[in-house]
């Protein structure tokens, strides 16, 4: 198994927004992405990170290529994100 964690620097008053994207986007995440298991949302005084669990690291990988990740999911988040969001691949042994 594999994980994909996105850190995102999200000001408070834009939080409940990305809230919004996360829940719109997860079930088709679940439904249509190639090995994806899980997807939860982390959220922390600092920032917000989304954990997201594949069968292997080439699905993580792949899903960053994704019409949905490029388009849907940066599309919706890109004005409500304050840096660059930080993003790491995880492979459990």
């Amino acid at each position: 198994m594999s994980y994909l964690q996105i850190t995102l620097t999200v000001d408070e008053a834009d939080r409940a927004a990305a809230t919004d994207i996360y829940h719109e986007f997860k079930q088709p995440f679940l439904a249509t992405i190639t090995g994806a298991l899980s997807k939860e949302l982390l959220i922390r005084d600092e920032d917000v990170q989304v954990l997201h669990g594949f069968a292997t690291t080439d699905d993580a990988r792949a899903y960053l290529t994704t019409e949905l990740f490029t388009q849907d999911v940066v599309g919706g988040l890109s004005p409500l994100l304050a840096t660059e969001p930080i993003i790491r691949i995880y492979e459990t042994v």
